[in-house]
């Protein structure tokens, strides 16, 4: 059997696990927000019109903050549509998805589904086809107290109090030509700086989040972050990475790799703001926002071309299996790996649209396979990332060349005494990976869980007929023995152990 091997040892750190790590994505697009999270009428609508059966989802997921209203939606809104009576709000044309938009949600809707489900906004202003007089606005409309035009005009709209929206995204994907709005690095490395100076201005605790590339593979890429930090590096604090991962190829072995390139994603770009720091002799360190980031099928997309014009439309709503819910389990991994940069991450999107959950309009709404390994992760990854460096067998990939099969991570709770090891077997050999862990620095340590998901059939989904089809059950044989532990992973698997110190 092969066999892979660790050490846990609470000296080895890497940073603390912020909670913005667990991030999700609401985004006017398809069906996340109509008949998502908001469908007036429906069964279990509450009196505002939002599914108490996503909000219980919602939070049994664990989300902690939620980036609105795009994405690629942003780039053409008026913020304005969507707030004041519904009466009284038109019907625009969205250019980003080819829909038409009802404008019946809108931010103070928002906030409020916010606040029910327990999660902070991370908003996203419109430097598309406007620019920092509007993002003005909106901040003055929705963080000013009272006694100005915009800040009492939100109070006649029935919000008393200012929402007090901490984190801002300056703009979405500009470099990408598919934008609404797109720019050059210069072009929007210089509105992006002149709004990020004014809302500064306004306030300055507020945190905002400078675009990075689309993705990895755009011509731009590390030149677009270095040009526009060049232009903003002194009012940002965060950067964007963008990142989706498309299993339709049939390349299995590459697309259960994906966190490799998420690795070399995060460590460029990391390196390409140190530089710009260093340049400008700039003592601070930027953190990342990886605030797009899940598994799409995109190769089963048409385009935005291929869609028609309609409200709510569905809209690449993949469904998901037990393969793609072990490449997220590793990015999740992927992201805790570099939780000392990384700190905030929201995959994209919430509901229905690349989702972890999904509804029917006037019916049910249940769990995605790829649900599960973001609540486990969100539920237990807490206080201090240790450093893991496993010596592993190797998988040949066509992409990323020989990638480790085994994928992990680990955090230490010092309040709680917990140990929490995440790991991924890549494999697909019919053979487990047997796993040993050196816990000699945590004398004592026990398996208290040990949750795994794997399932012979990796094409198992879930449905609204069958929901629980794919979820984590508990591992078998996993023991601690003078200062190891001993599991084994199955071929193409996620695991949660949870050992207690004390």
């Amino acid at each position: 059997m092969p066999t892979a091997r660790l050490t846990l040892d609470p000296a080895f750190r890497v940073g603390s696990v912020d909670r913005r790590l667990f991030g999700s994505f609401v985004e006017h697009m398809g069906r996340c927000v109509h008949t998502g999270i908001y469908e007036p009428g429906h069964p279990a609508a509450d009196e505002d019109g939002f599914r108490t059966d996503v909000l219980d989802l919602v939070r049994e997921l664990g989300v902690t903050v939620v980036r609105y209203p795009g994405g690629n939606f942003v780039s053409n809104y008026r913020w304005e549509d969507g707030v004041g009576p519904r009466e009284d709000r038109p019907r625009r044309l969205d250019l980003a998805w080819r829909s038409v938009e009802s404008n019946a949600f809108g931010l103070n809707e928002f906030m409020a589904w916010a606040a029910k489900a327990g999660v902070e906004p991370m908003m996203a202003v419109n430097l598309g086809t406007r620019g920092p007089a509007e993002a003005l606005d909106l901040l003055e409309y929705a963080n000013y107290p009272s006694g100005t035009t915009l800040s009492d005009l939100r109070r006649s709209h029935g919000v008393a109090e200012p929402h007090d929206i901490r984190m801002w995204c300056l703009g979405n994907e500009l470099d990408g030509p598919w934008q609404m709005g797109h720019k050059t690095a210069h072009e929007y490395g210089r509105v992006a700086a002149e709004t990020a100076r004014a809302m500064k201005r306004f306030d300055p605790t507020l945190e905002l989040v400078a675009c990075g590339s689309s993705n990895a593979h755009i011509d731009t890429f590390a030149s677009w972050e270095a040009t526009v930090l060049e232009h903003t590096y002194d009012f940002v604090d965060h950067l964007s990475l963008h990142a989706y991962y498309d299993p339709g190829d049939g390349d299995v072995d590459s697309f259960l790799a994906s966190g490799a390139e998420m690795d070399r994603m995060i460590t460029s770009i990391t390196a390409t703001a140190d530089h710009v720091g260093a340049k400008l002799r700039n003592k601070k360190k930027i953190k990342l926002s990886f605030d797009e980031w899940n598994v799409w099928y995109q190769s089963r997309f048409g385009g935005e071309d291929s869609l028609d014009w309609r409200t709510a439309p569905e809209l690449i709503e993949d469904v998901y299996d037990v393969t793609d819910a072990v490449v997220v389990g590793s990015l999740l991994i992927t992201l805790l790996r570099h939780a000392d940069r990384v700190g905030a991450a929201c995959q994209a999107q919430l509901a229905n649209v690349i989702a972890p959950v999904l509804t029917r309009p006037g019916g049910p709404a249940w769990r995605q396979t790829i649900f599960h390994p973001f609540a486990r992760t969100a539920q237990y990854a807490r206080g201090t990332v240790l450093r893991v460096e496993p010596d592993s067998p190797v998988v040949e990939t066509a992409k990323y060349g020989e990638v480790p099969a085994l994928w992990s991570v680990a955090t230490y709770d010092e309040e709680s005494g917990d140990v929490v090891l995440f790991a991924v077997n890549r494999g697909r050999d019919e053979e487990p990976l047997r796993l040993t862990a050196d816990l000699r620095a945590f004398p004592g340590a026990r398996v208290v869980e040990h949750a795994v998901l794997h399932d012979t059939d990796t094409s198992a989904v879930n449905t609204a007929e069958q929901p629980d089809r794919v979820r984590p059950r508990e591992g078998a044989g996993t023991k601690t023995d003078d200062g190891t532990l001993t599991v084994e992973l199955p071929p193409v698997s996620w695991h949660m152990i949870r050992l207690a110190t004390r």
